[in-house]
């Protein structure tokens, strides 16, 4: 029976959960996750654990942060005032917004602190500086 390797396109069913064991996202009710490795879209220690994995085969993997999302960092925090939000917007914790670069790239952040007259935004990915845990089900390699 083949294993996955390097560069494979595998379909693969997963549950993510926090170390609380909160799950923060899984495939259980759509069709199971399809990627192929080696191009950097999984995080590094989701691809390791399918590595030699087999079709049907089931495991359990806890990733650590730093082959995760990595640790936070402190220079993704920035400071906005409410000036330089748009007027319909109010902020609170939590809440997702969206800024356009000089590059016209966007980028993700979440309102980390509300303050009279400015917010704090954390661009650090929402599971940063956590370790994850993972149900797998390797379902086929292509």
């Amino acid at each position: 029976m083949s294993q996955v390797k390097e560069n494979d396109t595998v379909r693969v069913h997963y549950t993510g959960k926090l170390s609380d064991g909160q799950i923060f996202d899984t495939s259980a009710e759509r069709e199971p996750l399809e990627a192929t490795l080696g191009q950097g879209l999984l995080i590094p220690g989701f691809e390791k654990a399918i590595i030699d994995m087999k079709v049907n085969e089931k495991k359990t993997v806890t990733i650590p942060k730093e082959e995760a999302y990595g640790d936070i960092q402190e220079e993704l925090f920035h400071k906005v005032d409410n000036a330089q939000l748009p007027e319909e917007v109010k902020p609170e914790v939590g809440m997702g917004l969206v800024s356009r670069g000089e590059d016209g790239r966007e980028h993700q952040f979440r309102v980390a602190q509300v303050n009279d007259d400015h917010i704090i935004v954390d661009g650090n990915h929402p599971l940063a500086g956590q370790d994850l845990t993972f149900d797998l089900e390797l379902i086929e390699i292509k």
